[in-house]
């Protein structure tokens, strides 16, 4: 790659490449080439590094970056309106998504006529997980430490909010405290720099094991499915986000969609909104959002506004309900809802974990678990571009309530960022409203 690239140029280079080898690979008919040396060689190295690296990051850089956003705002009563904002953002938008998916999945009927129960027979078991009552009471952990060190999201969320309200409240006597952690956060996004100068590579390598594995063929059977949940993700980015965008901003959203290609190409190669969270905060940044707002709203966004996988989880449950032939009335679907609602909120935004959580919405029905085997093999791809969504929903949230606040720099929004100039103008020509 030419030095004079961009950072964004060589990712997008990277996802290109790495589609077109990874299916090629699945050509190769020697499955010691194939899976020993390629795929879970080299192929698993380069990714696997790039995302503990990534993940690395993820602890330090939300505790860290959320108590120094709750600390910056030395008026209590300013954070408590952006907070109170940003909750109901996140809580109205995610309860739309899965609104929007359910009713899609209903119509739609994408399990009428698939029969694919035998396949159950080798699927692996998913794990229980906790009610949403044992999520809203795990909110607060009753031991912090222990809490960064297992990476309860939630726990840490609610923790470095707390201790950042705390140093604000203190004022001159904890200055020292919140220079100290003014200077980590300097630190840690250094660290970040460091390592998205690598994310290329680990792009390519994520985007050539993602085609090998998965198959066109594969994704077939479940088309239906598929496009469901994509129809949805697309109505909830336009018209939802792009109707909210419009009404309380009064901006063009064509600058949005241009400068948000940055981060979206790296969540939509590592499927996780937290892999994104140094670039989105840089991004928003750039858009004229003051770092006293993005500093909390991003990393609360990354791990609360899972609206893509919201939407994923109502489709899902319809869909398996349907394969089942299991008929669901108006409680069943108000339970899928709500629980869907609360399961995306307590969700990493890391990839996969969406999958598990679906687990306690089946269970709310009285679905069958086993009915997840059915989707897993394609979920990589719809967690893909339910997480792009996701941090979509984090961006906008952050503008909005940047503007209400007056703390939003227009000037700075219409600026021209000749760094993400890409051939996008066809693509959101009719997301101009």
């Amino acid at each position: 790659m030419k030095k004079n690239l961009s950072l964004t140029k060589k990712i997008f280079i990277s996802m290109f490449l790495g589609a077109i080898l990874g299916i090629l690979i699945q050509s190769i008919s020697s499955d010691f080439i194939k899976n020993t040396i390629i795929l879970n060689g080299f192929v698993k190295v380069l990714s696997d590094i790039f995302l503990s690296s990534i993940k690395m990051m993820v602890v330090p850089l939300v505790f860290i970056s959320l108590t120094c956003g709750a600390a910056s705002i030395e008026n209590i009563r300013k954070l408590g309106r952006v907070g109170i904002k940003t909750f109901s953002f996140y809580i109205l938008t995610t309860c739309i998504a899965i609104t929007i998916g359910v009713i899609l999945a209903l119509t739609v009927k994408p399990g009428l006529g698939l029969d694919m129960s035998h396949l159950l027979i080798s699927q692996p078991t998913i794990s229980q997980d906790k009610s949403f009552i044992d999520i809203i009471v795990g909110i607060v952990p009753t031991n912090p430490f222990e809490s960064l060190i297992k990476g309860d999201m939630l726990q840490i969320i609610f923790f470095s909010i707390l201790l950042g309200i705390s140093i604000s409240l203190i004022g001159k006597k904890a200055e020292i405290v919140k220079k100290a952690f003014e200077s980590l956060n300097e630190v840690i996004m250094k660290i970040v720099q460091i390592v998205m100068y690598f994310a290329p590579i680990g792009v390519f390598a994520l985007m050539t094991n993602t085609f090998a594995t998965i198959g066109f063929s594969a994704m077939l059977p479940l088309i239906k499915y598929m496009l469901v949940i994509l129809f949805a993700l697309v109505i909830h980015s336009l018209f939802i986000y792009g109707g909210m965008f419009k009404i309380f901003t009064r901006l063009s959203i064509r600058p949005f969609f241009k400068k948000f290609i940055k981060p979206a190409s790296i969540v939509f190669s590592t499927a996780s909104s937290n892999a994104a969270l140094p670039v989105t905060l840089e991004t928003i940044n750039e858009m004229g959002v003051d770092n006293s707002i993005s500093s909390f709203t991003i990393p609360l966004g990354a791990t609360i506004n899972m609206d893509g996988t919201a939407i994923m989880q109502g489709v899902a449950a319809i869909f398996i309900s349907q394969v089942y032939k299991i008929e669901l009335g108006l409680p069943a679907i108000l339970t899928i809802i709500l629980t869907a609602t609360l399961a995306s909120i307590g969700t990493a935004g890391v990839p996969g974990v969406g999958m598990v959580m679906l687990s306690m919405v089946l269970q709310s029905v009285g679905l069958p678990i086993e009915g997840i085997g059915l989707i897993l093999g394609i979920d990589r791809i719809l967690d893909m571009c339910r997480s792009t969504v996701n941090t979509m929903g984090d961006c906008i949230c952050t503008i909005i309530i940047s503007k209400s606040e007056g703390s939003f720099d227009i000037d700075k929004y219409y600026s021209r960022d000749t760094s993400n100039e890409i051939l996008v103008d066809d693509f959101i020509e009719n997301a101009d409203y």
